[in-house]
């Protein structure tokens, strides 16, 4: 079965985690690039704030295929 994962900041992806989703709180750049990298292959749906959609550049490359989509700011 495939999952859901929300990257980002934990004030803005920790409450995805109620309806389910993999939340990977970053807090920076690199645990952004950290998380995004090491994406479990179950994934199929990851959801990115703005601020970590930023820090891992427009748009940023899926390491397979998934499903983006980034939250409004």
């Amino acid at each position: 079965m495939s999952r859901v994962a929300v990257i980002g900041e934990t004030v803005r992806a920790e409450g995805f985690a109620l309806a389910g989703a993999l939340v990977i709180a970053a807090e920076d750049q690199g645990a952004a690039r950290a998380a995004w990298r090491s994406l479990p292959a179950d994934i199929a749906v990851v959801v990115l704030t703005a601020q970590a959609a930023a820090w891992l550049g427009e748009p940023p490359q899926p390491p397979r295929d998934v499903l983006l989509a980034v939250t409004p700011s």
